[in-house]
């Protein structure tokens, strides 16, 4: 069976993978030069990478480590302590960590906030231990069912005090989800912060030894390939032709320099595309069909990612951190964390600037500024007075994953949709790890696995058919 799906970020490239794992064809069409949609990256005219996001990876994150353990590259998952650290603006140059001891979760998590002596008292200890309660002993049924609250009205209800979410939950919104606890479903955090207690390794963090796009994204294409798929770049989707019943009759895809447009069949089609971009391109005919109706409500978030390259070495250290900045969400120094960037010498800082709504229309000179007005901050040693920067650069993503407003649940769609042979795949439809590296991969082998169960029920129907005619 030949599929084609356009997009060719993380959910694109998986559900390629496990379709041809299947005994499948995908055709994987992606818009853009490069693969990896939200993760990828893009060489400068000095030759660095240049990346979308912060990427960072949990252990937590089983599909992810499972499909890059079929690839063989597993290795490139550079793992690191297993903490949690924070900046302590207050205290330039102190970092807060919440380390967490190698015992059985949830035991390990809960450790790790009782020996923590510098962000929390004891009684903030033992609220937010009693807080996080509900999620450790109702699961994720109960973390689902917190969707109507913001994070911060469920901090208020669990007796949560201020200060905890001012020093913790604020940071952790911001890095996950890249929006306010005033502003995010509770649901978000709640579902990150049941995996970290549930899991004795789910909170540990690993970044990609080299850029996403090589390291990643490119031992998917070869894997689908070596198999009879096909994965394209510069291939856009300009229509979605519909056949008589709203079925989907092929892709049209834009020609590129004065090349003519082509036209692409196949049995079933995929959009892993962004929730945006698949409601800019929805058929009419479609716009009221009730789990389409409903995507007018998810939109994606804007992100904002900085790379500053300095002179010299910053007094940084080999992990992601927690910055508690006002416009800065999450952290980390480049040249320690990655092995393709490592520079003994100097530093390279990629950052993540957020919420970013009042600043994706900024001008990059206002953004790089800003950064190295907060890093002035954490580095007052060395930032403006002893720290050049050789180059900075800024990253604009105007919608990224989908906004995790309270209620956004019930508008996320299946992967099977009610054209029987339409799918959708993408971190916003529905499944476990919301809007994450994770959550793309997991839904593109969902809708793989969708794809092989209709193809499957097709086959049966057409026997059945056979042996009544006969």
């Amino acid at each position: 069976m030949r599929v084609a799906i356009a997009g060719g970020g993380l959910a694109g490239l998986a559900c390629a993978k496990y379709l041809v794992d299947a005994g499948h064809q995908p055709i994987v069409l992606e818009r853009e030069a490069v693969l990896g949609g939200l993760v990828a990256a893009w060489k400068d005219e000095d030759g660095d990478w240049l990346e979308t996001g912060l990427h960072a990876f949990f252990g937590a994150y089983h599909n992810m480590k499972q499909l890059m353990g079929e690839l063989d590259i597993l290795d490139r998952l550079q793992w690191k302590r297993h903490a949690l650290v924070f900046n302590q603006p207050e205290k330039p140059g102190t970092l807060s960590w919440f380390d967490v001891p190698d015992i059985p979760a949830p035991f390990n998590v809960i450790m790790s906030i009782l020996r923590n002596n510098d962000m929390l008292t004891w009684e903030q200890k033992i609220r937010f231990a009693i807080g996080l309660l509900p999620a450790i002993v109702r699961g994720q049924q109960y973390v689902e069912s917190m969707d109507k609250y913001s994070l911060l009205e469920w901090l208020r209800l669990q007796g949560v005090d201020e200060q905890v979410n001012t020093d913790i939950f604020i940071a952790a919104s911001k890095a996950l989800t890249f929006i306010n606890p005033e502003d995010v479903s509770a649901t978000v955090p709640l579902t990150a912060l049941n995996r970290f207690l549930q899991e004795r390794y789910g909170s540990k963090v690993a970044f990609l030894d080299g850029a996403p796009p090589e390291r990643l994204c490119q031992p998917i294409v070869d894997y689908v390939t070596a198999r009879g798929g096909e994965v394209r770049t510069q291939a856009p989707l300009k229509e979605i032709v519909l056949n008589g019943d709203r079925s989907v009759k092929s892709f049209i895809v834009r020609g590129q320099n004065g090349a003519p447009d082509e036209e692409i069949v196949a049995d079933a089609f995929v959009s892993a595309m962004s929730v945006d971009a698949l409601k800019i391109m929805m058929p009419d005919a479609w716009q009221t069909v009730p789990e389409f109706e409903k995507l007018q409500g998810l939109e994606g978030v804007p992100v904002i990612n900085v790379q500053i390259w300095f002179d010299c070495k910053l007094p940084t250290i080999d992990q992601l951190l927690f910055s508690r900045s006002d416009i800065l969400s999450v952290y980390a120094d480049m040249s320690r964390t990655t092995r393709e960037y490592e520079d003994p010498d100097r530093s390279m800082l990629e950052l993540v600037l957020a919420p970013a709504k009042d600043w994706i229309g900024r001008s990059d000179e206002d953004i790089i500024a800003a950064t190295m007005d907060e890093l002035a901050k954490l580095f007052p040693d060395h930032i403006p007075h002893q720290a050049k920067v050789r180059k900075a650069k800024v990253k604009k993503t105007p919608r990224s994953v989908y906004t995790a407003r309270p209620g956004c649940q019930a508008l996320r769609p299946q992967q099977e949709t009610s054209i029987g042979n339409f799918f959708l795949s993408g971190s916003y439809t529905m499944q476990e790890f919301l809007g994450s590296m994770e959550g793309a991969v997991l839904s593109g082998k969902l809708t793989a696995q969708a794809i092989v169960r209709n193809a499957a029920r097709l086959e049966r129907d057409r026997d059945l058919a056979l042996a009544a005619s006969a």
